[in-house]
């Protein structure tokens, strides 16, 4: 949008003017300085795009509604600010419905704007209908379908907030077309009246004292980032604390980027595919600080062996995450940040983990991440240690789900948070291109790479189409196993290996999709051949596909076999 739009706006609504409803709905985008918007037109929804066509808003028309709502996902992660999502009604916004799970349960701040048919056939089973407030009321943190026009206004500043604040999270909007374009009275300026919702932002003083006094008197500590931190912005004050208390940190898969991945102090990942360092680090430790993780079982494995010797202290935002999975001793309720602040300000007495770290260095030298090296066939840990070297690890990095999602988690070091862009507790197939579009909206002069599934790329492949259009710098990497690979992983191991729909002997020539899309493409089939590719798609200055015809049958390791705790990993050694 250009400042002059800008302006105008400005003095629209300081005006307090009669307008219609969708010209309400642009102009409170711009009060909340929203500069690009994922969607895709249709009936109930047009009187927004008329809207949209006449003010010049940037608008990215995605092939599939599943684009849309997964590229305002990837705009939210990088970004750090609501993605913004418009949709028509009936199908176009039950497409969208998976996305707005996936923001929920990953906590990313969205507002989704769908159409909905006039007022006055509501309920009738009218053409494209659908029952969005009740479809989604499971899986957003708040929705409204708006009834008066004169009430748009405070349903959108509302929005915001809600998705912005606390625990972020999506929420919908949804918009009949009749008050799309009643007229009524903009006015923004109205004060926030939401007596039921008072997040908790500043910690309990006495809380904070209460941890501070365990990690004296502990000795051996460890911190487990999650997501939090980065919804927070609190990755600063996180290694100031873990650096000043010389806690070592392990993250969870979406707190990746909270702790420098390359700092001495850093574990790894913990988890079902974690190292065995950051693994065992919670298994044996006698103080376990969790800031802004949530205990999900990708997590902790079997409850009943989860840091079994451990004082459980747990910062988060959201009170309903405290002893939800673990039995919480030092509660902490607040923003990440925030806490980690005031455990920084009050500077306790530090304690001697001098044993702890030998312990913990031990496991780290003896147990590191491996994979059985090959001179010809490119091993896919290979490939992501290659993508990170030829990146100099300064790339965002978006990823579908599965085996891919994995090795790009354990050898891609990501040092700066919102680096990392990933389905977390959803598991999406088909998150990872669309995602990575909105990554690079969010940050046009980052490089983002695209690290894909051969399975889950073809599921939003056709959001090709918006890199030809626009010419977008994204580089999509296939580690293109012919299979499921996860799934097939699991088939391996788990039922006596019956590939029961998870192989694909017949594939789409990759190169020659991106090609019919006008995008650079090539195939690469050995290992001399890997580097040279990754540098030429870098350097190109548009969008780049490279199909990588990985080792079919690697599975991902170490892991922690359903069941089993942290200390019961396998695949630690060759």
């Amino acid at each position: 949008m250009s400042a002059k739009t800008e302006i105008q706006y400005a003095q629209q609504t300081a005006a307090n003017e009669e307008m219609k409803g969708s010209s309400m709905l642009i102009r409170a985008l711009a009060e909340e300085n929203v500069d690009v918007i994922f969607g895709y037109p249709g009936g109930a929804i047009l009187p927004t795009y008329d809207e949209i066509y006449k003010t010049g808003i940037r608008h990215i028309l995605s092939r599939h509604e599943q684009g849309a709502i997964h590229a305002a996902e990837g705009y939210a992660r990088v970004a750090g600010k609501p993605g913004v999502c418009v949709v028509t009604s009936g199908p176009g916004a039950t497409n969208v419905v998976t996305g707005i799970a996936d923001a929920m349960i990953d906590s990313l701040p969205l507002v989704v704007i769908s159409g909905q048919v006039a007022t006055s056939v509501i309920g009738t089973d009218a053409f494209q209908e659908a029952d969005m407030v009740g479809i989604t009321m499971p899986v957003t943190k708040h929705n409204y379908q708006v009834r008066s026009v004169e009430d748009l206004p405070r349903v959108i500043k509302e929005a915001f907030h809600i998705a912005t604040t606390g625990r972020p999270g999506p929420v919908l909007i949804d918009l009949p077309k009749d008050v799309s374009v009643a007229t009524g009275i903009f006015n923004y300026e109205n004060e926030l009246d939401l007596p039921g919702y008072h997040p908790t932002v500043h910690p309990n003083r006495l809380q904070i004292k209460k941890l501070q006094d365990a990690v004296t008197k502990a000795e051996k500590p460890v911190i487990l980032a999650g997501a939090g931190v980065l919804h927070a912005q609190g990755a600063e004050e996180l290694t100031t604390f873990a650096e000043t208390q010389g806690i070592p940190v392990a993250s969870t898969l979406l707190g990746l980027g909270a702790f420098p991945g390359e700092h001495e102090q850093f574990l790894g990942m913990a988890g079902m595919h974690g190292t065995y360092a950051a693994n065992m680090a919670l298994h044996e430790a006698d103080l376990l600080i969790s800031v802004g993780a949530r205990f999900d079982d990708r997590v902790t494995g079997n409850l009943e062996h989860f840091a079994p010797t451990a004082t459980i202290a747990h910062i988060d935002v959201d009170p309903a995450e405290i002893g939800k999975n673990i039995e919480t001793h030092i509660p902490v309720v607040g923003d990440a940040r925030e806490a980690l602040k005031s455990l920084v300000e009050m500077d306790g007495e530090r304690g001697d983990f001098t044993a702890w770290k030998n312990t913990l260095h031990e496991w780290k030298t003896k147990y590191p991440l491996w994979y059985n090296e090959d001179d010809e066939t490119i091993k896919p840990q290979r490939l992501m240690e290659e993508v990170y070297e030829a990146t100099n690890g300064e790339a965002i990095v978006t990823t579908d789900v599965g085996q891919h999602q994995m090795w790009a988690a354990q050898y891609y070091h990501f040092n700066k948070p919102n680096r990392w862009v990933t389905s977390g507790g959803l598991g999406t197939m088909g998150f990872g291109f669309p995602s990575a579009i909105g990554a690079q909206f969010a940050e046009p002069d980052t490089p983002v790479v695209a690290v894909l599934g051969d399975a889950g790329f073809q599921m939003t492949a056709q959001e090709l189409s918006i890199l030809q259009e626009l010419n977008l710098p994204v580089k999509i990497i296939l580690v293109n196993n012919a299979s499921l690979g996860m799934v097939r992983q699991w088939q391996q191991l788990f039922y006596e290996e019956r590939y029961s729909n998870s192989l694909f002997p017949i594939q789409p020539d990759f190169v020659k999709m991106a090609e019919a899309y006008n995008i650079k493409g090539s195939r690469i089939d050995n290992l001399e051949e890997v580097r040279g590719a990754l540098d030429e798609a870098l350097a190109h200055d548009g969008p780049a596909l490279i199909d990588f015809r990985v080792t079919p049958d690697e599975n991902v390791y170490p892991m922690i076999a359903p069941g089993k705790g942290h200390h019961e990993m396998e695949g630690v050694t060759p």
